[in-house]
């Protein structure tokens, strides 16, 4: 009786303190929490998006993306309506013959290339560089392959993305540090397998340059920004445990408006 006493107790003491990371965070501006919306994205990362580079401003409005499936629902399909250049890489035929028909009309006039291709750490900077011919400094660059994506964003040194979004495992919390060993054949088969703990993308992000700016809500995708860029406008400490989600399929953005079936921009 008194296990099952404690037991109960425990639940809504989990409960408050998720529910208190969630409003100190979104009370506080310089947290990107409160901007995040769903256009095209997975979750909100349309919005929080937005508002970094409301914050830092845009150069180039050029992305690399990969891991993007059909590209319906992507982290760069709605930068991609509003004017945006770039490359999409994707590892599966099938997904890739249906991204060809639903964005033909970018894909024709150039505005954006698409690359069929199972991304490696010894082929990555061709893929981008020689066949994307995108090299040198980019706006963003979205990573999301469900296993090495700490190593392929090591690995990168044909761009210099000003913003890089990269999923991470919120399996394992701060201080936790562990990275899924690299294997170049890993498909992900749904268990915890897969990518980073935020705290080791956090020391990557920061042997690179990077500072970690925010996570989104639904504790899927980390945010970081070139280190001379963030000039005070995001929250700090910019550490993992500051701003850490666990996942929470609460805050998973499952819809925005009516159902997308193909590319409707001009």
């Amino acid at each position: 009786m008194r296990q099952k006493l404690k037991n109960l107790l425990l639940k809504p003491m989990r409960c408050n303190n998720h529910e208190y990371e969630n409003k100190r965070k979104i009370d506080d501006p310089l947290h990107l929490d409160r901007f995040g919306y769903k256009v095209y994205s997975q979750n909100d990362e349309d919005g929080i998006i937005q508002e970094i580079f409301n914050r830092i401003g845009v150069t180039d409005k050029t992305f690399v993306e990969f891991g993007v499936q059909n590209g319906l629902e992507s982290n760069c399909h709605y930068l991609l309506l509003n004017g945006w250049n770039g490359l999409w890489l994707e590892g599966s035929k099938k997904h890739f013959k249906k991204l060809q028909k639903l964005f033909k009309k970018p894909l024709s006039t150039k505005q954006l290339t698409a690359i069929n291709a199972f991304i490696t750490v010894d082929n990555i900077n061709k893929l981008i560089g020689e066949d994307g011919k995108i090299n040198g400094e980019i706006d963003l660059l979205s990573i999301d392959i469900d296993g090495n994506d700490y190593w392929i964003w090591e690995k990168i040194s044909c761009i210099n993305p000003r913003v890089v979004v990269i999923e991470y495992n919120a399996k394992f919390p701060p201080p936790c540090e562990w990275v899924m060993e690299y294997n170049p054949s890993h498909i992900w088969d749904g268990s915890d397998k897969y990518g980073a703990s935020l705290k080791s993308l956090e020391l990557l992000g920061k042997r690179l340059g990077y500072a970690l700016v925010g996570t989104n809500r639904s504790g899927v995708n980390a945010f970081f920004i070139k280190k001379e860029l963030t000039k005070g406008l995001f929250a700090e400490p910019a550490t993992a445990e500051n701003l850490y989600h666990a996942w929470d399929n609460r805050n998973v953005y499952m819809s925005s408006g009516h159902a997308t079936k193909e590319y409707i921009g001009n």
